[in-house]
């Protein structure tokens, strides 16, 4: 695990793309939780932290594919692979993201 940001430093609702360990992820904090999930969209190949954050899920901006934050999944088309999500520990005010250990991994 690796520490990446902190807690006070996420804005709600607002993506933000970090590196951790050679991986780009982005860091979303949303009704009272933060995730940790690929920095690319699995359809367009776009970047994730342009997307709108709504309902647990963080939309491409692009075409429209809708990812839920939780598991990765696609919850709309065009996009069909999930994204990759990483385990997220929060200790104080530190963020903590296990690259190492993807809860999901992009086929």
């Amino acid at each position: 695990m690796s520490v990446v940001t902190t807690l006070s430093a996420l804005k709600e609702n607002s993506p933000q793309e970090f590196e951790v360990d050679g991986i780009d992820v982005v860091l979303v904090r949303t009704d009272g939780e933060v995730f940790a999930v690929g920095a690319t969209c699995t359809h367009a190949e776009v970047p994730m932290v342009d997307g709108e954050v709504v309902d647990c899920g963080l939309e491409c901006y692009m075409h429209g594919s809708f990812f839920d934050l939780r598991t990765g999944e696609p919850r709309s088309l065009p996009a069909t692979e999930p994204l990759s999500v990483y385990p997220v520990t929060i200790d104080g005010d530190n963020v903590l993201v296990d690259v190492a250990n993807p809860i999901t991994k992009e086929s």
